[in-house]
């Protein structure tokens, strides 16, 4: 099992937004220090407490701060951008990154940020499909461009000029394209199977009942099968809020007490996904009442946490529910505390995942 990072940072309403974006930095590059193979930034444009407008900004800001880690957009909202514009922006990102790059890509779940961009009518569903087609085409096809949609098009005609170069959109490093990843927020997400289907990778979100991340799997394979491609386990990545202190007492009180980041978190999506008719995800099973979800339920349910030892256990007892999995996305939180922030990746990377890894085994060790 390999180590990743994935935050939609949620912060304090009205804490210093400098302190906020360089603990988000210091986050990565701690991560990329400790040896995590990847780490994702989400954006929104028009919320206070999740208060990374770009991911693409935030990366770019990463590049010469790590070494070793891919870098991934977690997500680019594709309906509140034009085609053109993201293509352009993320194969600089992926030059200027050595090809140290995964683009994600979504659909967009911030309703305020919708009402902004003037899609919160609109059929982002179908706006995200065109998007990323209109990127894809752009990256495989060449000048003069002629890409008509629904909803934009990409025309460079009568302003084409070859012979100085003008006209021409750039193409990423990496060819065809970066390696594509969505992020899976709905119970048996049909979006992983189309994913899937097209040579796309799936995350699990961190809000989900292990139940619905375990549903994930069968739809990735149904993609894969329709695609004619094995469906390996190594490709999927599953986001999970873990803290880790040297005391149990001091890890229960930063992950569940009232003024705990963590609670927080999960405080502040628990609002925004119930007043968006999507309590479900919070559900343990479908037909539970709505009023007996409840945020101390959910607090108890979906974080991890304890000491080194503890923590490697329930990561296995997870991993038992859901099936395997490549890649553990340590959900990042505010830094409340930011000592026992770092000091929770710290022991993650160095005494939980080895532990992890020598229960599990490798394929070879399993099969003796």
């Amino acid at each position: 099992m390999k180590l990743g990072f994935f935050t939609m940072p949620i912060h304090p309403l009205g804490k210093d937004w400098r302190t906020s974006l360089r603990e988000d930095r210091e986050a990565f590059i701690l991560a990329d220090e400790l040896g995590f193979a990847e780490g994702y930034a989400g954006e929104h444009a028009t919320d206070q407490a999740e208060n990374i407008t770009s991911c693409t900004i935030f990366i770019a800001s990463l590049i010469h701060a790590t070494r070793r880690m891919k870098l991934g957009t977690g997500t680019v909202n594709m309906p509140n951008s034009h085609p053109a514009a993201v293509a352009a922006e993320i194969a600089m990102l992926d030059h200027m990154l050595d090809g140290r790059f995964i683009f994600g890509i979504s659909p967009g779940g911030l309703l305020s940020d919708a009402e902004v961009f003037g899609n919160l009518d609109a059929n982002r569903n179908e706006m995200f499909l065109e998007c990323i087609n209109q990127v894809l085409a752009i990256w495989q096809g060449e000048p003069p461009y002629n890409l008509r949609g629904k909803y934009w098009t990409v025309v460079c005609e009568r302003q084409f000029m070859p012979e100085i170069g003008q006209g021409f959109l750039p193409k990423p490093l990496q060819r065809p394209h970066p390696p594509i990843v969505v992020t899976a927020v709905a119970p048996f997400s049909k979006g992983v199977t189309e994913a899937a289907a097209r040579g796309w990778e799936p995350i699990s979100a961190n809000f989900l009942m292990p139940q619905w991340v375990k549903s994930h799997w069968p739809k990735y394979v149904e993609g894969c099968e329709r695609a004619g491609r094995p469906a390996d386990p190594a490709n999927w990545r599953v986001a999970k809020s873990i803290f880790v202190a040297d005391d149990d007492k001091t890890a229960r009180a930063y992950a569940t007490d009232p003024d705990s980041p963590y609670r927080f978190y999960y405080k502040q999506l628990f609002t925004k996904l119930k007043a968006n008719g999507r309590v479900e995800l919070f559900k343990t099973h479908r037909d539970q009442p709505d009023d007996e979800v409840t945020l101390d339920k959910i607090v108890d349910q979906l974080i991890i946490y304890g000491t080194p030892n503890k923590v490697a256990d329930e990561i296995l007892a997870y991993r038992e529910k859901v099936g395997d999995f490549g890649t553990l996305l340590y959900a990042g939180k505010d830094w409340a505390d930011p000592a026992l922030g770092k000091r929770s990746m710290v022991l993650l990377a160095e005494q939980v995942i080895p532990k992890v890894n020598a229960a599990i085994g490798s394929p070879a060790q399993a099969a003796e």
